[in-house]
């Protein structure tokens, strides 16, 4: 049973310990308008990020800790990925991003900023606010998340044994890895990471307008987000999520979660086939 410590050293990862929600986007509309596209690449305060837009009043701002809560959401996200970066299926465009976002008035971190182009043509009037990090600090930490997210034992066993909450996550986790550094082996997105780091950030630079552009450097606290975005500067401190460590304990959870998952399943599938066998045992012997 989880403790308040648990949720403490989760952060927004703890929707994890929780049942968790079964909704069909393709079902949903646009309910509150989507206002801030946050396009800083993952690993840059992508948390912090999100907890701060939700203090200012922005609804569920997505992260991809949502697709946690909500499987279900990996369910649009994979077709999405696999038509822009492999040519397969039919781009998303403004009824589909309201489907999937239409219950958030911000996004943030991966799968979203992945699709940041396509965000920005369907929400013209969202106001973007772009973090960077230094790059090296960068690297170190994503390597340790495409490690959690590329471990053999994910990809090649829970991702099967799992396949209604884990093989969702992971299939979508595997497909942006290999949108954003070009593979999933492990070894080149290493490599490929810097590059695709310094070609995301050029490329939102270039594009969007400086009167709609926010870059925002992390500690800087309040006051510049909240002049950017017209926003009174709440009283208390600006989010600041550790989120190597958080993510570090995330995944831990994750894997045990899938764990446990997968015994359930294999356990169903053993009693299953032990009744099948003994019913074709008896009417064939």
């Amino acid at each position: 049973m989880a403790t308040q410590a648990d949720y403490d050293r989760l952060g927004a990862w703890a929707v994890m310990l929780e049942p968790g929600t079964d909704i069909d986007r393709t079902t949903c509309r646009r309910t509150v308008p989507l206002e801030v596209l946050s396009l800083g690449m993952p690993r840059t305060g992508t948390l912090s990020m999100q907890e701060a837009l939700s203090m200012l009043g922005y609804p569920t701002p997505y992260h991809y800790v949502s697709i946690f809560e909500n499987a279900r959401d990996a369910d649009m996200w994979i077709p999405a990925l696999r038509a822009k970066a492999q040519g397969r299926g039919k781009p998303f465009g403004r009824r589909e991003w309201d489907q999937l976002l239409g219950h958030c008035g911000a996004v943030t971190d991966t799968p979203c900023v992945y699709f940041w182009r396509e965000l920005l043509d369907a929400y013209p009037e969202a106001k973007v606010v772009l973090v960077e990090r230094d790059e090296d600090k960068w690297f170190a930490s994503c390597e340790g998340l495409l490690e959690g997210v590329l471990n053999p034992f994910a990809v090649w066993v829970l991702r099967f044994t799992d396949p209604g909450w884990f093989g969702r996550i992971n299939n979508c986790s595997l497909l942006w890895i290999e949108a954003f550094f070009g593979t999933a082996n492990l070894a080149q997105a290493k490599r490929n990471a810097r590059q695709a780091y310094r070609a995301h950030y050029a490329a939102v630079r270039a594009t969007v307008p400086k009167e709609k552009l926010l870059e925002y450097e992390l500690g800087s606290g309040w006051e510049p987000l909240c002049e950017f975005l017209g926003k009174r500067v709440p009283e208390v401190k600006f989010p600041k999520r550790n989120e190597a460590k958080t993510t570090q304990a995330a995944l831990g959870t994750l894997l045990f979660k899938a764990f446990r998952h997968s015994l359930t399943n294999v356990a169903i599938v053993a009693v299953v086939g032990t009744v099948v066998g003994g019913s074709v045992w008896r009417i064939l012997f």
